[in-house]
């Protein structure tokens, strides 16, 4: 997952997968859900992203390191 913001525009692309985008649709004013061919969520288009959102902060809690996370033996 990736997060772009362009400053330019104020928008905040928030990327969930990388699959490319078959369709998309608004859920919300300005805010957008791309979808690839199978109809999976792959990103989420934020306009005005300073005005919906605390861009002066990013947290994340909770991920995985990036590793495989595997079952232990009991």
């Amino acid at each position: 997952m990736k997060a772009h913001y362009y400053q330019e525009t104020d928008s905040l692309y928030i990327d969930l997968a990388d699959r490319p985008s078959a369709t998309s649709s608004s859920i919300a004013p300005g805010v957008v859900v791309d979808f690839d061919g199978t109809g999976r969520i792959v990103g989420i288009d934020i306009d005005n992203a300073s005005k919906i959102v605390n861009l002066d902060q990013f947290e994340s809690r909770h991920f995985p390191s990036g590793k495989r996370l595997e079952k232990q033996p009991a």
